[in-house]
């Protein structure tokens, strides 16, 4: 009985110190398998490259007086919920830098491109004596988590030094470890954060029901980032050239069962069709030439704008979020992939009626578009074709269905006002 009385007593402080253990283990296998991945993957061989003398490149390029901000992204998708925080810190406290981290190396390669950051690096790996080293040369005064990342060496070298940690548009859903019977290890680095803010009342609920109190519903920054995209998007002639007022489907961040799909409904109801596929390298693109013999590529129009087609093919990074303001309609890929649709906001801020595959589940903002009517899930190609002549063929409903999704985005801005307030009221920084 003795046994039973000292595991009731001091299992919940010895289970999370077990899996702080393993933790650490699992994380340098992770390095090391992801070395040994590089010498034949070109991510994985990028992901330790750009790891390589981060130390050494951080210290020459942060000057004694310098004061920063570390807003961390996983990747190219956080970079843009997290551009709107970014922006409004720096207007607010001009005299201090901002220090942008990513795990990937995607991420990575666009934040190099973000004028607003003043530096961008890796994260280097989660270890005890990598958080310490890389916090004592950034001493950053306030940091900033984008929707998720828990590392829990980071958070916790961060916390001993009483810097504040903010985790901004966090989600939260029932089978995440934190909400697990073993999940004491993971609850634990959520207290880590000075405060949470969550995009709504569900994952606030889940927070509260698991004892994290230091929780607010601020929304997703992202509607704030696609709001001021459409704000203050330049003209795209070319592409106003091409559809030339002409009934026009424009797919975003497509897949190859997207472009599947897309295929049987170019000559139907949709007379033109823009396609900006997720991964624009040149086998991928070759793949789309096949599928859409009259089809012309971006770059091929911007050399010679006499040129005609059908389908539109862009080949390069950059345009999509503007993209959808020349469609009629909209179509979000990855909807046909275990990971699920890319972001539907950038199509339903410039008021357009949205379509999508069926694996949308898990986004919050797909989900609510759905049940106001303002976006739609097809499962097939017949059920694509239904639905695409149903709101072309009748323009009073795609007119009800475009201002459900733009007002749907107008009334969900503001995350980032809310973020900046509690920084502010808590007095976190200092101009």
């Amino acid at each position: 009985m003795l046994w039973k009385q000292f595991a009731f007593i001091f299992a919940p402080y010895l289970i999370p110190g077990i899996v702080a253990f393993f933790y650490t283990i699992f994380i340098r296998l992770y390095v090391a398998g992801i070395r040994v991945a590089g010498l034949v993957n070109a991510k994985a061989a990028e992901w330790h490259k750009g790891r390589k003398g981060l130390f050494e490149d951080l210290a020459a390029r942060i000057a004694p007086q310098d004061r920063l901000i570390w807003v961390h992204c996983a990747s190219a998708g956080e970079l843009e919920q997290g551009k709107p925080v970014i922006e409004a810190l720096k207007r607010q406290y001009p005299r201090h830098k901002i220090l942008v981290s990513f795990f990937s190396p995607s991420g990575y390669a666009v934040g190099l491109k973000y004028k607003e950051a003043d530096l961008i690096c890796y994260l280097p790996a989660d270890t005890a004596s990598n958080a310490k080293r890389f916090i004592g040369i950034v001493k950053p005064e306030l940091v900033v988590f984008i929707k998720y990342e828990y590392w829990y060496h980071h958070l916790s070298a961060l916390a001993f030094r009483h810097i504040p940690v903010l985790l901004v548009s966090a989600i939260f859903r029932p089978g995440q470890a934190f909400f697990k019977w073993y999940g004491s290890f993971y609850r634990q680095i959520l207290f880590l954060f000075r405060h949470i803010f969550v995009q709504d009342e569900e994952s606030l609920n889940r927070l509260k029901n698991a004892g994290i109190s230091h929780c607010s519903v601020s929304g997703d920054t992202r509607f704030d980032r696609v709001a001021k995209i459409a704000l203050n998007a330049a003209d795209l002639p070319l592409i106003a050239s091409f559809t030339g007022g002409s009934p026009t489907l424009v797919a975003g961040s497509t897949w190859p069962d997207d472009e599947q799909l897309l295929a049987a409904c170019i000559g139907n109801s949709v007379q033109k069709l823009i396609i900006a596929p997720h991964e624009i390298n040149e086998g991928h693109l070759e793949q789309i030439d096949k599928l859409f013999p009259d089809s012309i590529r971006y770059s091929s129009l911007v050399k010679d704008s006499s040129l005609k087609a059908r389908v539109l093919v862009i080949d390069n990074i950059g345009m999509l979020s503007r993209l959808y303001r020349y469609g009629t309609l909209a179509y979000i890929g990855g909807g046909f992939n275990k990971s699920g649709i890319h972001n539907t906001l950038e199509a339903a801020v410039w008021g357009k009626p949205v379509l999508f595959g069926p694996q949308y589940q898990k986004f919050r903002e797909a989900r609510e578009l759905v049940a106001l009517s303002a976006a739609f899930s097809v499962r097939d190609q017949a059920g694509l074709q239904q639905k695409l002549a149903q709101w072309l063929e009748n323009e009073a409903e795609q007119e009800k269905a475009g201002l459900a999704a733009g007002r749907y985005v107008q009334e969900n801005t503001g995350a980032t006002g809310r973020v900046l307030e509690y920084v502010q009221a808590n007095r976190l920084l200092t101009s």
